[in-house]
């Protein structure tokens, strides 16, 4: 089994707070993760139509079989157990008592503000981080693969082709997911609007632009968005608020949360057409920032990153905020450092002045340089910033 480096977060949150929610993507190690840290513990999946019926019908009856807390999965689906479980726990007094784990991040986190808020502590896993796959000994040898293949744990524990794999996903789980949040009567066009998504990963959002290219409505557009980051598929990066003397882009930056998904909407058959396909760059900046985001949600942080963008076009990729300070981190997909890929950088530290922290470059090679005004990173390297930042 592969480590998690969110078990110490759960574990932590267990000694504080009577109840912890993991939530995250379907298939991201959820249930596989809590079973593996409460050995002990009930497991009722609410996906289950008796056990979901029993909960509906009579849920003070269903919890009271517990007497000892249980591990509640996808227990968004009967949102009237979150009532009961907050007279339970106050009575209690327990640390740690239920583990609720949920799919969708809107739906749970709305019943957990309403019901238990200060009583929940919050986990969100995402697939397996490269950090986790390289202490398995399980990462892939090359970018190429690791972009191709992603990080979903079905693709690591058994013997399945990502061509075989996230067409039944997309089906089994983005689009039921779909059905269950919003009424979507045309799922062609929502097939399109997700690959028209992948399109557009690492790139500004321009809901309008991308509502005219589905044949949808704007309204439509940001309805289906919201789906997908309820789904954790996609993610909003936004611009940093401080100006430097520039007018800024205000628009966030679209991202996947998996480039393995991303390739096989982009229609991607074989690893080595990403080293040649015109989203390559895109690909491992989604790649990287989602390693970034993983590093961070690990630890139970809630993600610190931005992006810079000016209106003449100068930009860097991530500022990540550490107190009053502003660390720089450019992704750049070329195997060999040029002096160019510090422009950027460069203008950035010019306009901060002292908030400015060490600036890091990660590329596609595999050379770490330390170089007067950046630290250069091969791609490998990606754990040794997303831990710390």
């Amino acid at each position: 089994m592969i480590n998690r480096k969110a078990t110490d977060t759960v574990l932590r949150l267990c000694k504080g707070f009577p109840v912890v929610a993991i939530t995250g993507p379907r298939q991201s190690g959820k249930t596989t993760l809590t079973r593996m840290i409460f050995p002990g513990k009930p497991y009722v999946s609410l996906e289950d139509p008796d056990a979901r019926a029993f909960a509906e019908s009579d849920p003070r009856s269903f919890l009271g079989r517990y007497p000892d807390g249980a591990i509640l999965d996808e227990v968004q689906r009967c949102p009237d157990l979150f009532s009961y479980i907050q007279t339970i726990v106050d009575l209690d007094r327990r640390m740690g008592l239920y583990i609720l784990t949920g799919s969708q991040q809107f739906g749970l986190r709305s019943k957990i503000t309403q019901s238990l808020a200060g009583r929940v502590g919050m986990v969100q896993l995402l697939p397996f981080s490269h950090n986790e796959l390289t202490e398995a000994g399980l990462a892939p040898a090359n970018l190429e693969t690791a972009i191709y293949t992603g990080s979903y744990p079905p693709l690591y524990d058994r013997e399945l082709a990502p061509a075989d794999w996230y067409p039944g996903y997309v089906a089994t789980y983005v689009e039921r997911d779909l059905h269950q949040l919003i009424q979507v009567r045309d799922l062609k066009s929502f097939q399109l609007f997700l690959r028209m998504c992948a399109a557009r990963t690492g790139q500004l959002l321009n809901l309008s632009s991308l509502a005219n290219d589905c044949g949808i409505t704007h309204n439509t557009a940001r309805a289906w968005l919201s789906v997908l980051e309820a789904s954790y598929i996609v993610f909003l990066l936004q611009p940093h608020y401080r100006n430097f003397n520039k007018r800024l882009v205000k628009s966030p930056k679209l991202y996947f949360y998996d480039t393995g998904l991303v390739s096989w909407l982009l229609g991607i058959e074989a690893q080595g057409q990403i080293m040649t396909h015109s989203l390559r760059g895109a690909l491992f900046e989604t790649w990287v920032v989602a390693e970034l985001i993983k590093g961070r949600l690990n630890r139970g942080l809630t993600p610190n990153i931005y992006f810079w963008r000016d209106s003449t076009g100068n930009e860097v990729d991530v500022l990540a905020e550490q107190g009053e300070r502003l660390l720089p981190i450019e992704i750049k997909s070329g195997r060999t450092v040029t002096a160019d890929f510090f422009t950027a950088l460069n203008k950035w530290r010019q306009l901060a002045g002292d908030i400015a922290g060490p600036a890091h470059l990660i590329y596609a090679g595999d050379e770490f340089q330390q170089r007067t005004k950046a630290t250069v990173l091969p791609w490998q390297s990606v754990s040794s910033i997303a831990g710390t930042i």
